[in-house]
């Protein structure tokens, strides 16, 4: 359970940083590049400490893919 409590922690540091460092208006879909999310999730998961690297890389593909279609950006709903 501490995982899963770690992880939605995490998703909602991650929606946030989306919300502050988007430059999509008010209200709009929050996207930011695949590359800063990359980083932050990278970041913000190593000093969680309780997502497995394997968890980490798995997650990050699935994002990288949905960013693929959207110009290399990342939205909120793709997680």
């Amino acid at each position: 359970i501490s995982c899963w409590n770690s992880l939605q922690s995490l998703l909602s540091s991650m929606k946030q940083a989306c919300e502050i460092l988007t430059r999509d208006p008010e209200g709009g879909a929050a996207r930011i590049p695949f590359e800063t999310f990359s980083f932050l999730y990278s970041y913000l998961a190593s000093i969680d400490g309780e997502i497995s690297e394997t968890e980490k890389k798995a997650f990050l593909q699935d994002i990288q893919e949905h960013a693929d279609k959207h110009s290399g950006m990342v939205l909120i709903r793709h997680f």
